[in-house]
């Protein structure tokens, strides 16, 4: 029986490590984002500079580590073989849960998830020992849990959650009217006043919040205490003439100082203060089983009161935890991922919006829409005008989607005041000890800026609501699916230890492993060479040779559709007609975006060149036209099969069969003709247009014939009618192409 406790310890050191892993992951958005999204500072010395923030913050960690033996329950109201389900319980369910959003790539809290994770499997532990008591009721709850340290954070998280936004739009809206997006011009006026209140606004946050609880923090408590305002400013005075001098002698921005600095001022507290998320349940386990193995007692019969006492954090296992971190920020592709989704939302261009509307994010958008008008009509036309010009963009080339993906995100100005608020806001929290989420503060900063910054214009507010709406219900599911998870792995591991710990864990380690392979074969789709490509030529010359790789894209995998829809057809596979399906749907959602393009390639053409426009359009309407006919066909065949219609006769597979042979020779010599660039043998292709017209038309009378001697399936004589039919149009959009193609390079 004791050597499941020692095998428990050892799974929860594993464990540890992963949690480290996957909530590094995670919160690398809250230190990452203003630099990455600004770009500011190279990507290498973004890590560079985060990684000692996170380092040295996890080296001198400290005294939080008591959040998970007793900030959520009484450790005296527990034995020592409870208190060790329950924390096997906590790094099982949090580990899994954080991967679960890191997968998706959405930011959520490693602060609330160890919370809720603790509280859930805390209560469920009670109710057991409750039910097993006979003087207890569940009155006797309380005696358990701290359920006003409980109700505090819950509470400080939802306030926090609100001011963030709130303070992170008012500060930006002030910080645009003064700099405008002319930020080189109006920063020779004003950038050393703003740099030296944001430099000494990260600075007392890196004091307040990244050192205090340190070690280190003892030799300046009675300095900084009751002295606060005064340091603030003294700081601002000499980072004002620093920020003066930097500008001055190195030629530019102080900002580029300010967004360094702030990323490692947010690494630092995010190691040094979160660092019991990953580590202080394994920790606390780690003394329990100490306490336990030195008094000889049994395991049933050992009181966890021990846990109420301040143990020191040992500095080996910080420092090993701290390389860790580090190492995982450097090679994580999920913090990758994490970190596209607040950029992508609060980006200040186009970008591929992740989200899709929804109806609370339409009334949201529709509401303030309507707000913002009737707030227009009081404020007079003039003081409007004004406004709008400290609005204005710079007028720049009209980027397309992708390349704006690969363009800043948003300035230094934005970068900074999103470091600066985020890192005030954290400071205050902790100097009133009220407990909140650096992620949720971070975001929500980042959100409010991005409103305030107007990047969420009509043509993207709908899908940015909708995205911040998805990460916010995120959070609530984090609390809520932890307590609930947490309490079910309790129960069972609680119900047998020796067998369902093992079982347990062997489940955790398959589900990270599908979860990582999910997350590559998003990744692989998402970098698929073979998608179609938008066109970036400003010539008519170019746009006809960037056309010819999308149209050999679209005949090949049209030929490959077309024949796994009439092979599943013909042995009623439903699987292989789902598979058809898919495929359609992914070329469709490409020639979609090909269509989007449509606005930036217009912008973007020479004043000579302005008639490749037409040919492009009516290209992706020839596409458009193909790909709605495999669409059709798929789906039809599809409903057929699922709905367990009767099979297509012999004779009218033979006829398909024939016309897939055909139509496949066509599209292979169209494959050959644009991959060797021989344009000129478009004229041969196009002379088999009456051999596929007359070939259909056989078929199709054919099956007149059929439908009036011996066909009896209603059923089947709409399906087979339907494919002849819409086969007729694919034919008829293919030779169209090959001759809108023909035509333009012979102009040329």
């Amino acid at each position: 029986m004791e050597n499941i406790y020692l095998f428990m310890l050892i799974a929860l050191v594993v464990l540890a490590v992963v949690d480290i892993v996957v909530g590094v992951s995670n919160d690398a958005v809250n230190f990452l984002n203003s630099a990455i999204g600004s770009k500011a500072i190279s990507m290498r010395t973004i890590m560079i500079v985060a990684s000692l923030g996170i380092f040295i913050g996890a080296v001198f960690s400290s005294g939080l580590m008591e959040v998970a033996r007793k900030g959520i329950f009484v450790p005296g109201q527990f034995y020592f073989d409870e208190i060790m389900v329950i924390f096997m319980a906590v790094m099982i369910t949090d580990i899994l849960l954080l991967d679960f959003f890191n997968t998706l790539g959405l930011p959520t809290s490693t602060t609330v998830s160890i919370v809720f994770n603790l509280l859930g499997a805390a209560v469920v532990m009670s109710f057991i020992k409750i039910s097993k008591s006979e003087t207890e009721t569940l009155a006797n709850l309380g005696e358990y849990i701290n359920t006003a340290k409980a109700i505090e954070i819950i509470g400080g998280i939802l306030l926090s959650v609100i001011i963030a936004f709130s303070v992170g739009a008012i500060v930006q809206w002030v910080s645009r009217l003064i700099f405008t997006f002319h930020i080189k011009e109006k920063m020779k006026h004003f950038g050393a006043v703003f740099g030296g209140v944001a430099l000494a606004a990260i600075g007392y946050f890196i004091f307040m919040k990244g050192l205090k609880g340190t070690p280190w923090y003892d030799h300046f408590k009675d300095v900084v205490e009751g002295n606060e305002l005064i340091i603030l400013l003294g700081s601002f005075i000499v980072f004002t003439l620093f920020s003066y001098a930097f500008q001055k002698i190195f030629k530019k921005s102080i900002l580029i100082i300010v967004i360094s600095v702030g990323t490692f001022g947010l690494a630092l507290a995010f190691s040094g203060n979160d660092l019991v998320n990953f580590i202080g349940v394994p920790m606390a386990a780690f003394h329990s089983y100490e306490f336990w193995v030195a008094s000889g007692v049994d395991a049933s019969a050992f009181s966890m009161e021990v846990l109420e006492s301040k143990v020191p954090a040992e500095p080996l296992l910080l420092f090993i935890a701290g390389s860790i971190m580090v190492i995982t920020l450097w090679f994580s592709k999920k913090a990758r991922t994490v970190a596209e989704t607040e950029i992508s939302l609060s980006r200040q261009g186009e970008s591929h919006e992740k989200f899709q509307p929804n109806m609370l994010s339409r009334v949201i958008v529709r509401g303030t829409t309507l707000i913002s008008l009737g707030m227009g009509k009081l404020i007079p036309a003039a003081t409007q005008e004004k406004l709008n010009k400290r609005f204005e963009k710079l007028d720049t080339k009209a980027l397309t989607k992708d390349q704006s993906m690969n363009a800043p995100a948003f300035d230094m100005v934005r970068a900074s005041v999103n470091l600066m608020v985020a890192g005030v806001l954290i400071s205050i929290a902790t100097t009133m000890k009220l407990p909140l989420s650096t992620t949720y503060v971070t975001f929500m900063v980042a959100m409010g800026t991005s409103l305030a910054d107007r990047a969420w214009g009509r043509e993207s507010a709908v899908y940015r609501v909708a995205g911040v709406l998805n990460v916010i219900g995120g959070w609530f599911f984090t609390a809520l699916g932890a307590f609930v998870a947490c309490g079910v792995v309790v129960f069972l591991i609680q119900w047998n230890k020796e067998i369902m710990t093992p079982i347990l864990l062997l489940l955790t380690a398959l589900l990270l492993a599908r979860n990582y392979l999910s997350h590559k074969k998003k990744s692989e789709i998402s970098l698929d060479p073979s998608k179609l490509k938008k066109s970036e030529s400003s010539t008519v010359q170019g746009i006809i040779s960037e056309s010819a790789d999308n149209i050999t894209n679209v005949i090949a995998r049209t030929n490959k559709i077309y024949t796994i829809v009439l092979k599943g057809l013909a042995k009623e596979d439903s699987s292989g007609l789902k598979k058809g399906r898919k495929q359609v749907d992914k070329l469709d959602a490409e020639i979609e975006e090909l269509r989007d393009n449509i606005f930036y390639l217009i912008k973007n053409l020479d004043e000579t060149s302005v008639r490749g426009s037409n040919f492009y359009i009516t290209i992706l309407a020839f596409l458009t036209d193909i790909s709605q006919s495999l669409d059709f066909i798929a789906k039809k065949s599809y409903k057929h099969i699922n709905n367990n219609h009767k099979k297509l006769k012999f004779s009218q597979i033979k006829d398909l069969q024939e016309i897939d042979q055909t139509l496949s020779s066509v599209l292979e010599e169209i494959e050959e003709v644009f991959n060797s660039r021989k344009f000129e043998r478009i004229s041969f292709v196009l002379a088999r247009k009456t051999e596929l017209e007359t070939m259909l038309s056989n078929k199709i009378q054919k099956q007149i014939d059929r439908t009036r001697s011996e066909e009896s399936s209603p059923k089947n004589t709409t399906l087979y009618f339907n494919i002849l039919l819409e086969t007729k149009d694919l034919a008829t959009g293919i030779m169209n192409l090959m001759e809108e193609y023909y035509s333009s390079y012979k102009r040329e």
